[in-house]
């Protein structure tokens, strides 16, 4: 066993964080991954989202939900299905929620809805412990999360990111590298380098960092613990499980990915991170050639016009491999896609990475001098 801050401040058996990824919903993977003893996140971003046909109806349909309810009855009901299903395991679970300017009023409704519910249910306080902010400013939250009970992590891609959660009172902040997937950071700084960087600047502080970005195995683990961390989020790896809500194709092209076969192009909210595939290739040197800023950190650049032509083949290929159809899909993942050779459970995972880890940690000091 290894225990953490992270593990003491929830409760969880192990110190892990199952990402909250989209577009696709993840709503039977969060209880899953809760059942294993790590904290479940849901994604949030595909309710209601209309762009890609059918993510919308994927969302209602995993949460337990009608597709004539109205989003917040959409969330009170995956509230209560993901609480019934976790509830005798004792698993913690929360939401991922976007932050943005863009998504603000989304991100109130998302919110209010949980504390209503924290109010009307109060069972689900035995579960439901935390939201989880991202892609925005975490000033102006604490009130409305804290104040209504739930603990507050925030994921940054930075150092002055990490102090901009510490002013605003976050709980734990995750420290996110850009070997992450799917939504990267608009600088290529990676984890064996910000997460450091992270720790030492808020050493003192109190609040626990948990590394995301490559993390995947026991060896990631013990490195992430190594540095400092108290534990790690991980996102493609759980993506890749026998519970994931991903489509098949998608999970698929996770394991098929090999040596070098991801890519940086531009991703619905900024640089993404995609598996390397003919359609990638192409949208990468779309990117390149109609939002330059994607590669140059601008986002002025990342929006000019002729962008939504590429929006539009983001779609395409979102729809694509929703689908099934593995040749027009555009499948994102982190570099640690090419060390995903599986398919396993939940439980077998989080299994196998904590005794790698603790084997690990364990015979460190056997096979060096101190």
């Amino acid at each position: 066993m290894i225990k953490t801050e992270l593990t003491r401040m929830l409760g969880i058996k192990h110190p892990i964080i199952q990402a909250g990824m989209g577009p696709f919903s993840n709503n039977h993977l969060a209880a899953a991954a809760a059942n294993a003893g790590v904290l479940g996140l849901h994604s949030t971003s595909g309710i209601g989202f209309g762009a890609v046909g059918g993510i919308h109806e994927h969302f209602v349909k995993t949460a337990g939900a009608d597709m004539e309810d109205d989003h917040p009855t959409i969330l009170r009901k995956l509230f209560r299905q993901t609480h019934k299903a976790t509830k005798d395991s004792g698993g913690v679970w929360g939401l991922n929620v976007m932050v943005s300017g863009a998504d603000h009023q989304k991100a109130n409704m998302i919110i209010d809805t949980a504390i209503q519910a924290f109010e009307e249910e109060p069972e689900l306080k035995n579960t439901f412990k935390v939201i989880f902010t991202s892609a925005g400013d975490p000033l102006g939250w604490s009130e409305k999360i804290k104040g209504a009970g739930f603990k507050w992590f925030h994921v940054i891609p930075s150092v002055k990111g990490a102090e901009r959660c510490a002013k605003a009172g976050v709980d734990l902040i995750v420290a996110s590298g850009h070997e992450g997937g799917f939504h990267t950071s608009w600088e290529p700084v990676h984890s064996m380098v910000l997460l450091p960087a992270v720790v030492e600047a808020l050493s003192g502080s109190g609040i626990p960092i948990v590394g995301a970005g490559g993390f995947c195995d026991g060896k990631t683990l013990a490195a992430a613990l190594a540095m400092g961390a108290q534990g790690i989020q991980m996102g493609t790896r759980f993506l890749a499980t026998a519970e994931s809500d991903f489509a098949q194709v998608w999970k698929e092209g996770i394991v098929k990915a090999g040596d070098r076969q991801t890519l940086v192009a531009r991703g619905f909210v900024g640089p993404a991170r995609w598996i390397k595939t003919q359609v990638s290739l192409n949208h990468q040197k779309n990117t390149l050639e109609k939002a330059p800023g994607v590669f140059l950190g601008d986002p002025k650049l990342a929006s000019r016009e002729g962008s939504m032509e590429l929006i539009q083949d983001e779609v395409k290929g979102i729809n694509a491999a929703y689908a099934g159809d593995e040749a027009n899909a555009l499948i994102a993942g982190g570099e640690c896609a090419q060390r995903i050779n599986d398919l396993p459970t939940c439980k077998d995972l989080v299994d196998k990475v904590m005794k790698d880890a603790v084997e690990i940690i364990s015979g460190l000091s056997g096979k060096f001098l101190v």
